[in-house]
């Protein structure tokens, strides 16, 4: 039985996932098993696995229907055989200590259950720079930090396969937030978090989203809260942290929505929406901005284009 079971989900990664599989092939923790599962993919990702596994026996690649992100890991978690969980997305890479590093904090501490890590980004605005802070003073990972900062617990994590057996696989409801919410039901299960603050992975950002993407992020982060408000109904300060939170990410869903109108051009809906943001926040420019969707719309699409820092031609109606 291997130390560490590898859960690579991988859909239309055909550019990457070579080299995210020798990312692993090159670590110097050495006793591992790679699950690659192909979730239904259309381009050649199954090939390029393939190739990149080159025969290696502690490669196996599973192909199933495409199911989203969710459904691919559970089917990992269904194959895997070692007493520890290991997550890798097939676009992103370790470095060749990642694994050694990583488990040196669960061997250390048999009551540790979850150890997050650390990336630099690749590509996209911050490129080069930490996924996450480094140093990071933030405390331990527990609940009420978790609810506090969706940001606590990275991708790049390693568990305990006893946390899957108790609070079951990632949520194949949920199309967006699938990890936190399985963070959450982790913390809310009382298992213990640590944390590596050292970026020894690359996590690959693509800074292509849309204001349609932003809104289903927020959409579902505010439909996991949701999913967890009984489980912690009676549990202060979480209780207190997650109505916080519900009411920023409604907020910030406005918004997103606003933004949303405005590409589309529909000033009527911008106007809606803003009229319900300055409710829930206040302030001086969301009421010129709802007086300008109504009474000036062609000067509030300059304004609004020249903030997101497009060119002037661009700002032309």
């Amino acid at each position: 039985m291997p130390a560490v079971s590898v859960i690579m989900p991988a859909y239309n990664v055909e550019p990457f996932i070579e080299a995210a599989i020798r990312s692993v092939l090159d670590q110097t923790w050495r006793d591992f098993e790679v699950i690659v599962i192909d979730d239904g993919a259309t381009d050649d990702s199954y090939a390029a696995a393939g190739r990149a596994a080159g025969g290696d026996p502690r490669i196996r690649i599973v192909r199933r229907p495409n199911g989203g992100l969710s459904a691919a890991r559970n089917t990992g978690l269904a194959h895997a055989t070692a007493p520890v969980i290991a997550l890798l997305d097939s676009d992103d890479l370790w470095t060749p200590t990642f694994l050694e590093r990583q488990m040196s904090i669960l061997d250390a501490d048999p009551s540790i259950d979850v150890v997050s890590g650390n990336a630099w980004n690749l590509g996209g605005e911050f490129d080069g720079q930490p996924a996450r802070p480094w140093p990071d003073l933030r405390q331990q990972p527990d609940l009420t930090t978790i609810l506090a900062d969706e940001e606590a617990v990275f991708v790049m994590s390693l568990f305990r396969r006893r946390v899957y057996e108790v609070i079951g696989g990632f949520d194949e409801t949920l199309r967006t937030n699938e990890d936190y919410d399985f963070w959450l039901r982790a913390a809310i299960a009382g298992f213990r978090f640590a944390r590596n603050d050292q970026p020894l992975a690359f996590y690959r950002r693509r800074d292509d989203s849309l204001s349609a993407d932003d809104i289903r992020m927020l959409r579902g982060i505010l439909h996991v809260y949701a999913k967890h408000r009984p489980a912690v109904r009676f549990s202060h300060p979480a209780v207190d942290i997650l109505e916080l939170q519900i009411k920023r990410f409604e907020a910030e869903l406005i918004a997103a929505e606003a933004k949303a109108a405005m590409e589309k051009r529909d000033y009527s809906l911008a106007r809606d929406h803003l009229d319900a943001l300055r409710a829930r926040r206040g302030g001086t420019m969301l009421g010129v901005a709802r007086v300008m969707a109504r009474w000036t719309p062609r000067l509030l699409w300059k304004a609004y284009q020249i903030r997101r820092g497009r060119p002037a031609q661009e700002t032309e109606v």
